[in-house]
């Protein structure tokens, strides 16, 4: 059975957390939970801990509908917690890394922020499969699809488990019982919402979150998860490109 590490940025209590952890178990892998104690979105690949005596708190949880797989509460982000599983602190290393169900869609290039994206790329750098996982459940819900999400991130895993060692995907899913299918996507240049300044006074500042005003760019992922596709894109974990960039000399003085 793969070793696959179920992890995320909503905290080891969220529903979607619960729900991929199920859908893993029911697939017959072999599943360990590790996720921060609290809400950690937006923290990317942090591995920034409450420590104490250079000590990072762990506690063991027992998690509904889990009986039998070991859970564990971190007190640090979800980018921590691949990286200390990659060095056996819950167990032999996971081989597989997934990350989500996440509350809420991460496209486009916003993707860098996201804690449930840097899990999965903090395991792929250090030589699992990654797999991020969201819902779109836009700013509204009325109703969460959780386990769908779940049961789309755990069926593409045949294809995940055939590409290299390290590779990562990034998934969103519509929030519905059904779908169109999965298909592959680029990233939107940006994502679906924005991050703006909405207060501003000595000592502080408020950032609020709003629908971006255009559409967005066809074929981009952005544009497939509002027509109704379960969006698929490869990442990189860390990557470099040429730059063509020429040898220059240090001046010296004088």
């Amino acid at each position: 059975m793969t070793r696959t590490l179920i992890t995320n940025d909503d905290g080891i209590d969220a529903p979607g957390l619960h729900a991929l952890a199920r859908a893993a178990q029911d697939a017959g892998l072999d599943v360990t939970v590790a996720a921060p104690m609290r809400q950690s979105s937006g923290t990317s690949a942090s591995i920034v801990a409450a420590e104490e005596d250079g000590r990072i708190a762990i506690e063991r949880r027992e998690l509904p509908g889990l009986d039998g797989v070991a859970a564990f509460a971190v007190r640090g982000g979800p980018g921590l917690v691949a990286l200390i599983a990659a060095h056996g602190a819950f167990g032999d290393p996971a081989e597989l890394v997934l990350s989500g169900v996440n509350h809420g869609a991460n496209v486009g290039r916003a993707i860098l922020h996201s804690g449930t994206v840097g899990a999965a790329l903090t395991g792929g750098l250090n030589g699992a499969w990654g797999v991020a996982v969201s819902l779109d459940v836009g700013m509204n819900p009325v109703e969460f699809h959780w386990d769908a999400a779940a049961s789309a991130a755990v069926g593409l895993l045949p294809f995940v488990l055939e590409q290299a060692r390290g590779s990562v995907i990034n998934v969103n899913v519509p929030n519905a019982a059904d779908n169109r299918g999965a298909v592959e996507a680029a990233l939107a240049p940006f994502g679906i919402v924005q991050t703006t300044l909405s207060e501003r006074d000595v000592g502080h500042i408020r950032l609020a979150v709003e629908d971006l005003p255009n559409h967005p760019e066809p074929g981009t992922d952005a544009a497939l998860l509002a027509e109704g596709w379960v969006t698929v894109t490869g990442l990189d974990a860390v990557s470099a490109r040429p730059l063509g960039f020429a040898r220059v000399a240090a001046s010296r003085p004088g």
